[in-house]
């Protein structure tokens, strides 16, 4: 039966497992495993994933696919844990905010005979875990697709098939774009909201302010509920990025509170503030799309292309499997033969 590995059952890898489920893919079997203790149990009742593994190898066995959907400072050591048990042509993606550090783990860890394509999707939400995990979460968002040097195109395709098959718009993108693209529109705002909160609820007013903010507080610190390892996690790993669009915000700020504090520059900030709504508002009806390459015609569908990919994989592995025991068998009975005629 062909097998899918998620490891790591929180919000990602907990809705992925769902829309793979919803999709009603015939034959496959998803193995999940966590490391937060009753996590796989819970999985299994939600209907997330059909089977636990108690350790990432375990869940990795056998499988054409793993996905790995684990905080990104735990990837490194999950990598090391599963690259003895990949079989031949093993696709191992992963669901991390940021991909430099991952290709290169990936690279460092990983057999030769196995695939790494590095992904992330631009989807979730505030709440954390797997009580969090919703089926739809992926829906017409767009997930980043980041192959290393060494990944074979039927590995691509087939992590494409994956990310189409829950309703994603698959991305391809290098580790360097995703990661300095990533730190202006995602990493920089989580910074942003999480020092804005921070800088309300430390005033003394802080009761005062809290019984006064509204809808406008809420939406523009939503990110600073986001899981404290996570934002940990991407500040580690995209340093220099984010310092670098922190910077750049900085003179952003100081330019409007130049234009907020010149009396004779009204003007001009009433000129800032129009440009900036009719920008937004245009990026809101039809945000500007990114050059795509052209492609090819796939009469297949995603799920289609991705069970061929994981029922031939299945198939070679089984057939590598009945001959080695062939031989095993042979050469048992052979050593009876050759000692009967030794006699």
């Amino acid at each position: 039966m062909p097998q899918l590995a998620i490891i790591g059952l929180g919000l990602i890898g907990g809705s992925l497992g769902l829309a793979l489920k919803e999709a009603q893919l015939e034959g496959l079997e998803i193995v999940g495993h966590d490391a937060e203790w009753g996590v796989n149990g819970r999985a299994r009742k939600l209907g997330a994933i059909d089977r636990e593994a108690r350790h990432p190898a375990q869940a990795a066995e056998g499988a054409a696919v793993v996905v790995i959907a684990t905080p990104i400072l735990q990837m490194r050591e999950v990598l090391e844990q599963i690259a003895p048990a990949l079989g031949e042509g093993a696709v191992v993606t992963d669901t991390a905010s940021t991909k430099r550090d991952v290709l290169r783990w990936a690279e460092e860890l990983l057999p030769p005979e196995a695939s790494f394509v590095g992904g992330h999707p631009i989807a979730g939400k505030e709440q954390s875990g797997l009580d969090a995990a919703e089926v739809s979460l992926f829906q017409g968002r767009p997930w980043a697709v980041v192959p290393s040097v060494r990944a074979s195109e039927q590995a691509i395709k087939t992590v494409e098939s994956l990310i189409a098959l829950v309703g994603a718009q698959p991305v391809l993108i290098d580790a360097e774009e995703h990661d300095s693209y990533l730190a202006a529109v995602s990493h920089l705002p989580l910074v942003v909201s999480t020092a804005l909160f921070s800088l309300a609820s430390g005033s003394k007013a802080w009761p005062e302010l809290a019984a006064l903010a509204g809808p406008g507080f809420r939406d523009t610190t939503r990110l600073a509920s986001s899981s404290p390892d996570l934002s940990h996690d991407i500040c580690l790993t995209n340093r220099e990025n984010l310092l670098h669009w922190l910077d750049r915000f900085g003179e952003e700020l100081r330019r409007f509170r130049h234009l907020i504090e010149d009396r004779d520059a009204q003007e001009e900030l009433i000129k800032a503030f129009a440009k900036v709504q009719t920008a937004r508002d245009a990026f809101l009806r039809a945000p500007p799309e990114r050059p795509r390459a052209a492609q090819a015609v796939d009469t297949m569908s995603a799920g289609e292309r991705m069970l061929s990919f994981m029922v031939g994989e299945y198939v070679v592995r089984r057939t590598k499997e009945v001959e080695r025991l062939l031989k095993e068998r042979e050469s048992g009975e052979a050593q009876p033969r050759r000692k009967l005629e030794d006699r």
